[in-house]
């Protein structure tokens, strides 16, 4: 098969730091592979927190890598670079990617790009590779979790929270969540919480070791930070783990290391964007092997909160701003809905 690829693409920039606005579609070189990349005619790509934080001037790409924002896509295999096998040109794909995603085209590290699991469409399959890596590097790599153990995941109707509720259930976990409204408790209730706080009425703390009964909780995934630092150590176990993949709520100034040394905790936490290709192929591999065929039999899928064409990647930044998403929020390029 062969594909005809243009030089030229529309690419979201980012015109300056600041608001939704700042995101506007430019007309941009396509770039060929280079040896051990694979070329993607991109239909759907995650929109991600991390993406928000990059155009707020917050959060620069790794030395090298492209400045237009997007983390995962889902499209087919437009070319090869030399030396790539296992793909062909034509191929339905996704992949994990460390920026460059808002694009009609966009380079991948081939050693990062998977098949779309049978059952999955496009749009999904766009909202699968940040967060399902994410979700296994920290949960049962970096956190270990097990089956029969106690996990909390907060925002459980986040894309991170929607995916963590969902493979903990699906491998043996007794699953605890926070969300802020009882339409969101009900969400992830749905996709396999065991229990489900409404954290602004309700102490976390005191439901946690209710529900365990009083035991606490084996793992956390926290990505608040802040004052629940302090928080999560008095819901975890003795021997507990917490892994913090973000600071939302800000750093923490106050925090009682003697919580955390009386009860032997493990508090660790990652980043994912600035890893090496061989250390996301790895997740890859992992996820391949334990998690597509969950996808493909249709007990773990990424939940789409809405979608939205590549052109209004603003009013997509707007929508998850605004918090009152359940899942992922997808760009869309072309026919990827049909």
């Amino acid at each position: 098969m062969t594909v005809t690829v243009p030089e030229k693409m529309t690419a979201i920039a980012i015109r300056e730091p600041g608001g939704p606005e700042v995101l506007v579609p430019e007309t941009m070189p396509v770039v060929a592979p280079a040896a051990g990349e694979v070329l993607i005619a991109v239909k759907a790509a995650g929109v991600n927190r991390p993406d928000v934080f990059q155009r707020q001037g917050n959060y620069p790409p790794p030395k090298g890598v492209t400045p237009i924002p997007g983390l995962e896509v889902a499209g087919t295999v437009a070319a090869l670079g030399p030396d790539v096998e296992g793909l062909s040109v034509g191929d339905p794909v996704m992949a994990l990617v460390p920026g460059g995603g808002y694009a009609e085209y966009c380079l991948a590290a081939a050693e990062n790009v998977l098949p779309v699991p049978q059952g999955l469409s496009i749009v999904e399959a766009g909202a699968v590779p940040e967060t399902y890596f994410t979700v296994w590097s920290n949960v049962f790599d970096r956190g270990g979790l097990k089956a029969g153990e106690s996990f909390l995941v907060h925002g459980g109707t986040s894309g991170i929270g929607t995916t963590a509720i969902q493979l903990a259930k699906a491998f043996g976990a007794f699953v605890i969540t926070t969300a802020g409204s009882d339409e969101k408790l009900a969400a992830c209730r749905e996709l396999g919480a065991d229990a489900a706080i409404n954290y602004r009425t309700t102490d976390f703390v005191s439901v946690v070791k209710e529900v365990t009964d009083g035991h606490g909780v084996d793992l956390i995934l926290d990505m608040v930070g802040g004052s629940y630092v302090e928080r999560n150590w008095q819901a975890a176990a003795v021997e507990g783990r917490i892994v913090q993949i973000a600071v939302l709520g800000g750093s923490s100034e106050h925090v009682d290391f003697r919580r955390l040394m009386m009860k032997r905790l493990t508090h660790t936490g990652s980043t994912l964007r600035a890893r090496d290709v061989a250390f996301k192929a790895d997740l890859a591999a992992s996820l391949k092997a334990n998690v597509w065929p969950l996808m493909s039999e249709g007990k773990a899928r990424p939940v789409i909160d809405s979608t939205f064409p590549l052109a209004k990647a603003a009013e997509a930044h707007r929508r998850m701003e605004s918090s009152g998403h359940v899942g992922k929020i997808v760009l869309t390029i072309g026919d990827a809905d049909a």
